[in-house]
Protein backbone atom coordinates (compact mmCIF):
# COMPACT_ATOMS: atom_id res chain seq x y z
CA UNK A 1 0.00 0.00 0.00
CA UNK A 2 1.63 3.46 -1.19
CA UNK A 3 1.30 6.22 0.45
CA UNK A 4 -1.09 8.02 -2.28
CA UNK A 5 -2.85 4.60 -2.97
CA UNK A 6 -6.07 4.79 -1.81
CA UNK A 7 -7.63 1.32 -2.75
CA UNK A 8 -7.95 0.60 0.72
CA UNK A 9 -9.39 3.48 2.31
CA UNK A 10 -12.71 2.24 1.44
CA UNK A 11 -12.34 -0.40 4.07
CA UNK A 12 -11.65 2.38 6.89
CA UNK A 13 -14.59 4.32 5.45
CA UNK A 14 -17.20 1.44 5.70
CA UNK A 15 -16.07 0.70 9.16
CA UNK A 16 -16.70 3.14 10.62
CA UNK A 17 -19.84 4.13 8.62
CA UNK A 18 -21.47 0.31 9.69
CA UNK A 19 -20.55 1.40 13.95
CA UNK A 20 -21.82 4.64 13.45
CA UNK A 21 -24.93 3.30 11.01
CA UNK A 22 -26.07 0.29 13.92
CA UNK A 23 -24.96 1.85 17.01
CA UNK A 24 -26.54 5.14 16.61
CA UNK A 25 -29.66 3.51 14.31
CA UNK A 26 -30.41 1.14 16.59
CA UNK A 27 -30.29 3.61 19.80
CA UNK A 28 -32.26 6.09 17.54
CA UNK A 29 -35.32 3.29 16.75
CA UNK A 30 -35.31 2.55 20.68
CA UNK A 31 -35.60 5.60 22.12
CA UNK A 32 -36.95 8.04 19.36
CA UNK A 33 -39.51 5.34 17.24
CA UNK A 34 -40.37 2.30 19.39
CA UNK A 35 -40.40 3.24 22.67
CA UNK A 36 -40.40 7.08 23.02
CA UNK A 37 -43.07 7.41 25.43
CA UNK A 38 -42.12 4.68 27.55
CA UNK A 39 -38.91 6.29 28.58
CA UNK A 40 -40.16 9.41 28.73
CA UNK A 41 -39.18 9.73 32.41
CA UNK A 42 -35.51 9.57 31.66
CA UNK A 43 -35.82 11.85 28.93
CA UNK A 44 -33.12 14.71 29.52
CA UNK A 45 -34.85 17.19 27.50
CA UNK A 46 -38.69 16.72 27.21
CA UNK A 47 -38.60 18.52 23.58
CA UNK A 48 -37.21 16.31 20.65
CA UNK A 49 -35.02 17.65 17.67
CA UNK A 50 -36.52 18.43 14.66
CA UNK A 51 -36.58 16.03 11.35
CA UNK A 52 -33.72 19.07 9.81
CA UNK A 53 -31.88 18.09 13.22
CA UNK A 54 -31.26 14.64 12.53
CA UNK A 55 -30.67 15.81 8.84
CA UNK A 56 -27.98 18.28 9.55
CA UNK A 57 -26.31 15.34 11.97
CA UNK A 58 -26.04 13.32 9.73
CA UNK A 59 -24.72 14.91 6.90
CA UNK A 60 -21.97 16.09 8.65
CA UNK A 61 -21.13 12.85 10.56
CA UNK A 62 -20.90 11.12 7.02
CA UNK A 63 -18.69 13.59 6.25
CA UNK A 64 -16.25 13.26 9.50
CA UNK A 65 -16.48 9.93 9.27
CA UNK A 66 -14.59 10.28 5.71
CA UNK A 67 -12.02 12.44 7.12
CA UNK A 68 -11.36 10.74 10.52
CA UNK A 69 -10.90 6.99 8.11
CA UNK A 70 -8.35 9.33 5.78
CA UNK A 71 -6.71 10.11 9.08
CA UNK A 72 -6.73 6.47 10.46
CA UNK A 73 -5.98 5.33 6.64
CA UNK A 74 -2.79 7.51 6.50
CA UNK A 75 -1.30 6.23 10.34
CA UNK A 76 -1.79 2.52 8.71
CA UNK A 77 0.45 3.30 5.51
CA UNK A 78 3.57 1.96 5.40
CA UNK A 79 5.60 5.20 5.45
CA UNK A 80 4.21 5.70 8.60
CA UNK A 81 3.18 2.69 10.35
CA UNK A 82 6.80 2.10 11.21
CA UNK A 83 6.99 4.68 13.32
CA UNK A 84 3.96 3.97 15.47
CA UNK A 85 3.91 1.71 18.30
CA UNK A 86 1.80 -0.71 16.35
CA UNK A 87 2.20 -4.69 16.90
CA UNK A 88 1.26 -7.51 15.44
CA UNK A 89 1.76 -10.70 17.44
CA UNK A 90 -0.45 -10.55 21.07
CA UNK A 91 2.56 -12.74 22.50
CA UNK A 92 4.66 -9.60 22.19
CA UNK A 93 2.63 -8.38 25.10
CA UNK A 94 0.42 -10.96 26.24
CA UNK A 95 -3.17 -10.99 26.23
CA UNK A 96 -3.27 -9.20 30.38
CA UNK A 97 -1.87 -5.48 28.19
CA UNK A 98 -3.81 -6.18 25.28
CA UNK A 99 -6.83 -5.65 27.42
CA UNK A 100 -5.12 -2.86 29.47
CA UNK A 101 -4.19 -1.45 26.48
CA UNK A 102 -7.64 -0.80 25.64
CA UNK A 103 -8.29 1.13 28.95
CA UNK A 104 -4.86 3.05 28.68
CA UNK A 105 -6.31 4.27 24.46
CA UNK A 106 -9.32 5.45 26.60
CA UNK A 107 -7.36 7.46 29.34
CA UNK A 108 -5.41 9.23 26.65
CA UNK A 109 -8.31 10.08 24.51
CA UNK A 110 -10.27 11.34 27.32
CA UNK A 111 -6.99 13.85 28.30
CA UNK A 112 -6.93 14.57 24.34
CA UNK A 113 -10.77 15.11 24.20
CA UNK A 114 -10.58 17.18 27.31
CA UNK A 115 -8.11 20.01 26.36
CA UNK A 116 -8.90 20.18 22.29
CA UNK A 117 -12.54 20.29 22.84
CA UNK A 118 -11.90 23.50 25.96
CA UNK A 119 -9.35 24.87 23.25
CA UNK A 120 -12.30 24.65 20.58
CA UNK A 121 -14.32 26.93 23.02
CA UNK A 122 -11.88 29.89 22.83
CA UNK A 123 -13.95 32.66 21.27
CA UNK A 124 -11.51 32.67 17.85
CA UNK A 125 -11.96 29.14 17.71
CA UNK A 126 -15.32 27.89 18.74
CA UNK A 127 -16.99 29.40 15.98
CA UNK A 128 -14.48 27.87 13.07
CA UNK A 129 -14.10 24.85 14.62
CA UNK A 130 -16.97 23.46 17.06
CA UNK A 131 -20.41 25.61 16.15
CA UNK A 132 -21.19 22.22 13.62
CA UNK A 133 -21.44 20.28 16.22
CA UNK A 134 -23.53 22.37 18.98
CA UNK A 135 -25.98 23.55 17.04
CA UNK A 136 -27.37 20.16 18.01
CA UNK A 137 -28.68 22.17 21.43
CA UNK A 138 -30.72 18.93 22.00
CA UNK A 139 -28.71 16.15 20.36
CA UNK A 140 -29.90 12.68 19.04
CA UNK A 141 -28.08 9.62 18.52
CA UNK A 142 -27.32 11.03 15.02
CA UNK A 143 -24.63 13.75 16.56
CA UNK A 144 -22.50 11.70 17.49
CA UNK A 145 -20.08 12.62 14.18
CA UNK A 146 -21.24 15.69 14.12
CA UNK A 147 -18.58 17.94 13.43
CA UNK A 148 -17.30 20.28 10.92
CA UNK A 149 -14.33 19.31 8.65
CA UNK A 150 -11.47 20.81 11.07
CA UNK A 151 -13.17 19.67 13.93
CA UNK A 152 -12.82 16.13 12.28
CA UNK A 153 -9.41 16.41 11.74
CA UNK A 154 -8.76 17.26 15.86
CA UNK A 155 -10.83 13.88 16.39
CA UNK A 156 -8.94 11.93 13.88
CA UNK A 157 -5.52 12.99 15.27
CA UNK A 158 -6.46 11.20 18.57
CA UNK A 159 -5.79 7.89 16.98
CA UNK A 160 -2.33 9.28 15.87
CA UNK A 161 -1.78 10.47 20.22
CA UNK A 162 -2.77 7.16 20.61
CA UNK A 163 -0.54 4.81 18.73
CA UNK A 164 2.48 7.07 19.11
CA UNK A 165 2.24 6.94 22.55
CA UNK A 166 1.53 3.03 23.50
CA UNK A 167 2.29 -0.53 22.13
CA UNK A 168 -1.21 -0.96 20.68
CA UNK A 169 -2.44 -4.13 19.09
CA UNK A 170 -5.09 -3.50 15.90
CA UNK A 171 -7.34 -5.93 18.19
CA UNK A 172 -7.32 -3.27 20.76
CA UNK A 173 -7.28 -0.18 18.57
CA UNK A 174 -10.18 -1.76 16.82
CA UNK A 175 -11.85 -2.51 20.16
CA UNK A 176 -11.24 1.11 21.24
CA UNK A 177 -13.06 2.42 17.89
CA UNK A 178 -15.79 0.40 19.23
CA UNK A 179 -16.22 1.49 22.93
CA UNK A 180 -15.46 4.80 21.62
CA UNK A 181 -18.58 4.95 19.11
CA UNK A 182 -21.16 3.42 21.74
CA UNK A 183 -20.22 5.95 24.39
CA UNK A 184 -20.15 8.80 21.74
CA UNK A 185 -23.95 7.85 20.68
CA UNK A 186 -24.63 7.30 24.40
CA UNK A 187 -23.37 11.00 25.28
CA UNK A 188 -25.49 12.31 22.48
CA UNK A 189 -28.88 9.77 23.06
CA UNK A 190 -30.59 12.36 25.16
CA UNK A 191 -32.21 9.48 27.94
CA UNK A 192 -29.98 8.99 30.68
CA UNK A 193 -30.06 5.05 30.95
CA UNK A 194 -27.82 4.67 33.60
CA UNK A 195 -28.72 3.09 36.93
CA UNK A 196 -29.47 5.11 40.05
CA UNK A 197 -26.80 2.61 42.24
CA UNK A 198 -24.26 3.36 39.60
CA UNK A 199 -24.47 7.42 39.42
CA UNK A 200 -24.53 7.15 42.97
CA UNK A 201 -21.39 4.89 43.41
CA UNK A 202 -17.87 5.49 43.98
CA UNK A 203 -17.30 3.96 40.43
CA UNK A 204 -20.15 5.87 39.25
CA UNK A 205 -19.51 9.12 40.37
CA UNK A 206 -15.92 9.79 38.04
CA UNK A 207 -18.33 8.19 34.62
CA UNK A 208 -19.21 10.66 32.21
CA UNK A 209 -22.99 10.39 31.29
CA UNK A 210 -25.42 11.39 28.77
CA UNK A 211 -27.01 13.90 31.24
CA UNK A 212 -23.53 15.55 31.47
CA UNK A 213 -22.95 15.86 27.70
CA UNK A 214 -26.15 16.30 27.00
CA UNK A 215 -25.83 19.37 29.73
CA UNK A 216 -22.77 20.42 27.56
CA UNK A 217 -24.63 20.93 24.26
CA UNK A 218 -27.79 22.78 26.17
CA UNK A 219 -25.74 25.38 27.89
CA UNK A 220 -22.35 25.88 25.37
CA UNK A 221 -20.32 25.45 28.73
CA UNK A 222 -18.63 23.70 31.42
CA UNK A 223 -18.56 19.45 31.23
CA UNK A 224 -16.07 19.06 28.28
CA UNK A 225 -15.12 15.17 28.89
CA UNK A 226 -16.41 12.26 26.93
CA UNK A 227 -15.56 9.09 29.10
CA UNK A 228 -14.64 9.79 32.53
CA UNK A 229 -15.04 13.35 34.55
CA UNK A 230 -12.13 13.32 36.06
CA UNK A 231 -10.07 16.66 34.16
CA UNK A 232 -14.01 18.09 34.74
CA UNK A 233 -13.05 17.56 38.41
CA UNK A 234 -9.87 18.86 38.75
CA UNK A 235 -10.34 21.73 36.45
CA UNK A 236 -13.73 22.80 38.14
CA UNK A 237 -15.43 22.82 34.55
CA UNK A 238 -17.98 20.81 36.15
CA UNK A 239 -21.86 22.65 35.92
CA UNK A 240 -22.82 23.30 38.88
CA UNK A 241 -26.44 22.07 38.77
CA UNK A 242 -25.22 18.96 37.25
CA UNK A 243 -25.35 16.40 40.25
CA UNK A 244 -28.96 17.88 41.11
CA UNK A 245 -30.17 17.41 37.60
CA UNK A 246 -28.90 13.48 37.25
CA UNK A 247 -29.97 12.46 40.29
CA UNK A 248 -33.75 14.12 39.62
CA UNK A 249 -33.66 11.79 36.13
CA UNK A 250 -32.30 8.34 37.73
CA UNK A 251 -34.48 9.03 40.23
CA UNK A 252 -37.65 8.87 37.89
CA UNK A 253 -36.51 5.53 36.49
CA UNK A 254 -37.91 3.31 38.98
CA UNK A 255 -41.84 3.85 37.70
CA UNK A 256 -41.36 3.07 34.25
Amino acid sequence: MNFMDLSNYPRFYIVLFLRYSIVAGLAFIVFYILFSNKFSRIKIQKSFPKVTDYTREVFYSLLSMGIIALCIFMVRSPHIKPHTRFYWSVSDYGWPYLILSVLLALLIHDTYFYWTHRLMHHPKLFKLFHLVHHRSTNPSPWAAYSFHPLEAVIEGLAVWVIVFTIPIHPIALASFGLLMIVYNVYGHLGYEIYPQWLVNSRIGRWLNTSTNHNMHHKYFNDNYGLYFRFWDEIMKTTHPKYEETVREIVGNQKPL
